[in-house]
């Protein structure tokens, strides 16, 4: 089973935000978001609907079905 993929880095990029600050705003590392960004390291999904939050997108939105 693919694990689901997700676009964090993409919706940062839609809002014109960076790595540095999402790691700023959710007390995590850079290279923690950066793995996150890199679809390197799945985040907990509490960890994914704050993401989504700060984004202000619905967690929906930052998966990718790997179907597609």
């Amino acid at each position: 089973a693919e694990t689901k993929k997700h676009r964090i880095k993409e919706a940062l990029k839609e809002k014109g935000w960076t790595q540095t600050w999402l790691a700023q705003e959710l007390g995590k590392t850079f290279r923690i978001v950066n793995d996150y960004c890199s679809n390197k390291v799945q985040p907990p999904l509490e960890v994914l609907y704050k993401i989504a939050e700060l984004l202000e997108v619905s967690p929906k939105d930052l998966l990718i079905d790997p179907q597609n």
